[in-house]
């Protein structure tokens, strides 16, 4: 019988050999007709490089999300009381081509509590979900930007997109790298920064090559709640706009004929008779825009260093320049209108073509003069951007 026992044993063994190469879903035969499963793969584990219950974590923080044994499904880092979509908003971030590592792609929120909620799944579908809660710092230091236009404004071919800040920027590259401008049709544009040469406001400004076409609708983007502008002081909200271009409507003023042409879409509307700049304060050369308007006003020459020169009420005012150019009504100076200029620097009209101008033009309406002593505009003087030459425009970006 001992000959008969080593086949046997051989057939068992090779049979043996055969299951453990065999495909983990097949169920491999051995001698006595059993089989046995293989081995549960170990679940996926989940990484948060920012440990669950921390305080005073900094808003710049790259935090990374990873998965070992397995690969990411879904990655969430919001507030954890919802927010409000602007100044504790939810965070961004990109896979990587395995999905076994997602990266935030922003800023977060200063003095905001995040979850963070990720998922993932192994090769045999097991799926895992972690959870995690940390807060971010609260800085000692802050900054504010306004952007402009306002939501829904109609404005004129000349409006650039301005973003101003309380205080001066120096990581000028940070903000510029979370600011984005959407146009239909699809324009060529920069960012630029100016400052105010009167108050030393600082913003950068998005303008076209060109003037806009009408009806381009423009959306402005600017997702800078934890941006640092420079020396830790921080922004806190994300803001938006989005604004509709209207007709084209550009006003020349010759100050040297003592005339104003107001063109529309091409088409001449009206010229008028103007008084502009006397020769110790003559009115800027160049590209205005108009700011705002409004039906009355009080002037005083003391706000613009002028001394006590005058302080008057004034109708049908159109503001150009933050240093205080305004197209207006001047009925006091009647006899120069049409022949001399005589003004402080501001353009006058008679009160019935103030009132016809003052109804026409709109915030963004360009207003060019040409053929006065004074100096050309500043860029950062009201919306003076179109003075500068488009290629040295686009200089001016931090980018």
């Amino acid at each position: 019988m001992k000959p008969l026992v080593l086949p046997v044993l051989c057939a068992v063994l090779l049979t043996g050999c055969s299951a453990s190469a065999a495909a983990p879903d097949q169920r491999p035969s051995t001698a006595s007709g059993t089989w046995s499963p293989t081995a549960a793969a170990p679940a996926p584990q989940i990484t948060v490089s920012v440990p669950d219950g921390v305080t005073g974590q900094a808003l710049d923080t790259a935090l990374q999300v990873s998965a070992t044994g397995g690969t990411l499904t879904s990655v969430r880092v919001a507030p954890a009381n919802g927010g409000d979509g602007k100044a504790h908003v939810a965070v961004s971030g990109t896979f990587d081509a395995a999905r076994r590592t997602w990266i935030v792609g922003r800023t977060l929120s200063p003095a905001t509590t995040y979850t963070v909620q990720a998922t993932a799944a192994g090769p045999d579908g097991q799926r895992i979900t972690a959870r995690t809660r940390f807060t971010t710092i609260s800085p000692d230091r802050s900054n504010r930007a306004l952007l402009g236009p306002l939501d829904h404004q109609v404005v004129g071919i000349g409006m650039p997109v301005t973003l101003r800040f309380d205080h001066p920027v120096t990581n000028k590259a940070a903000v510029e790298r979370r600011l984005t401008v959407t146009t239909t049709p699809q324009v060529k544009g920069s960012w630029g920064w100016v400052r105010d040469p009167l108050t030393g406001q600082e913003r950068v400004d998005w303008r076209p090559a060109h003037y806009w076409r009408p009806s381009t609708k423009v959306t402005v983007t600017a997702a800078l709640s934890g941006v640092d502008t420079g020396n830790g002081r921080y922004l806190s909200r994300d803001i938006s706009t989005t604004f509709l271009i209207g007709k084209a409507r550009i006003t020349r003023v010759d100050l040297a004929a003592h005339r104003l042409t107001v063109t529309e879409n091409g088409r001449t509307l009206r010229t008028l008779p103007i008084s502009g700049g006397g020769p110790a304060t003559p009115t800027h050369n160049g590209a205005m825009v108009v700011m705002d308007k409004v039906t009355d006003i009080q002037m005083n020459s003391e706000t613009v260093g002028l001394g006590d020169a005058y302080d008057m009420q004034v109708k049908w005012a159109v503001h150009l320049t933050s240093s205080g150019t305004y197209l207006h009504a001047a009925p006091w100076n009647a006899a120069r209108i049409g022949n001399t200029n005589a003004s402080h620097g501001c353009i006058g009209l008679t009160t019935s073509d103030a009132r016809w101008l003052y109804d026409r033009v709109r915030p963004g309406d360009p207003v060019i003069t040409t053929g006065s002593t004074g100096r050309t505009v500043d860029a950062g003087n009201g919306l003076g951007d179109w003075n500068v030459p488009y290629p040295q425009w686009s200089e001016r970006s931090a980018l």
